[in-house]
């Protein structure tokens, strides 16, 4: 059988081919072994940081549960907006209840729906209220994100008490709340969603605060 000459241009070919072909083996699997143990503090950086997002809202309320894992599916598209089910997170201290976050849908934005995350403590009251997503219009509609006004925080401290539901309208329709020059739609939408989302927790308090079921031992 005919072998090869080691210095002809194909032997060469095959070589630098079989040796390239090794490196990427190799490389590919240091990739994988460098991803597998860079895996579980990535997932731990970005845990921390869903947590902050989602507890910002929370302000200075003190809390020492995992809102992460304190949850409740929660279904209601009259009061929630949406016919999806939604997570609540459960803030607690101390095991007591401090304070429900509510993911809500306001279905009758101007251009869509806008997803809100509303805050309400345990007595009711709104510790405030974030924007999650929305496609209103940009430069006239988006004032409604926190970054861009602070039309948004006029909800903080505020409950079905303060004021009574029926006044839960922008002033344009006779209520408390300022409308937003030129978005009348866009603001009408969302203080509709946050009184529902009050109501909504003032209806469920209970079933909201209550401690979750532990899993059965194996």
């Amino acid at each position: 059988m005919a072998t090869l000459d080691p210095e002809s241009p194909v032997r060469r070919a095959l070589l630098a081919g079989a040796t390239l072909a090794l490196a990427a083996v190799a490389a590919v699997g240091l990739v994988a072994l460098v991803h597998d143990r860079a895996q579980p503090y990535i997932d731990a950086s970005r845990r921390a940081e869903r947590l902050r997002q989602l507890t910002a809202i929370l302000g200075d309320t003190a809390y020492d549960n995992d809102p992460l894992m304190d949850t409740l599916p929660v279904r209601d598209p009259e009061y929630l907006g949406t016919t999806d089910t939604l997570t609540a997170h459960r803030v607690r201290l101390g095991g007591q209840p401090v304070a429900v976050l509510l993911n809500v849908v306001a279905p009758d934005g101007y251009t869509g729906a806008i997803r809100l995350l509303v805050a309400v403590d345990a007595q009711g009251r709104v510790l405030g209220v974030r924007v999650l997503a929305h496609r209103e219009t940009p430069g006239l509609g988006d004032f409604i994100e926190e970054r861009r006004s602070d039309w948004i925080r006029r909800y903080d401290g505020r409950s079905l008490d303060d004021p009574p539901p029926a006044r839960w309208l922008v002033r344009k329709d006779g209520g408390d709340f300022d409308q937003y020059t030129g978005a009348t739609v866009t603001s009408r939408a969302v203080v509709r969603a946050v009184r529902n989302a009050v109501t909504y927790f003032e209806r469920h308090r209970e079933q909201l605060f209550a401690r979750p079921t532990l899993a059965p031992a194996p």
